[in-house]
């Protein structure tokens, strides 16, 4: 059975940086695309970024671009979105999700497996 945990978040100023962290296990990791969405109260969950598996390609959501960077290390089974320049419309849950194939998808239809989301706030 696949699980993810993710871990980083918290509470940080406009400006400000995090990174969080997905570590995976029961699967496949080197051959499962990866993706984050997120979720802000009253809102529907939302794509932020994904990568293909191994690596290599990445797609992001126009909010994102140019400030959040997915990345992998399969080696220890873990995926990577390090969030700079944070704005306080970047306040959200923030998932992790597993895809049983090895290209991207911003779809969250597209996703086997989740988290459990790990808060992130940012204040102005």
């Amino acid at each position: 059975q696949v699980q993810l945990v993710e871990s980083g978040g918290g509470l940080v100023q406009a400006g400000g940086s995090l990174r969080l962290f997905c570590a995976a296990s029961g699967g496949t990791f080197s051959r499962n695309a990866m993706g984050w969405f997120r979720q802000a109260p009253g809102k529907e969950r939302e794509f932020v970024t994904t990568i293909s598996a191994p690596g290599g390609i990445t797609r992001y959501a126009d909010a994102v671009k140019g400030r959040f960077t997915i990345s992998r290390d399969n080696a220890k089974n873990t995926v990577y979105l390090q969030m700079n320049n944070l704005k306080p419309e970047d306040t959200a849950v923030y998932y992790c999700a597993l895809r049983i194939a090895t290209t991207t998808a911003r779809s969250s239809d597209e996703y086997d497996y989740w988290g459990q989301g790990t808060q992130v706030t940012v204040s102005s």
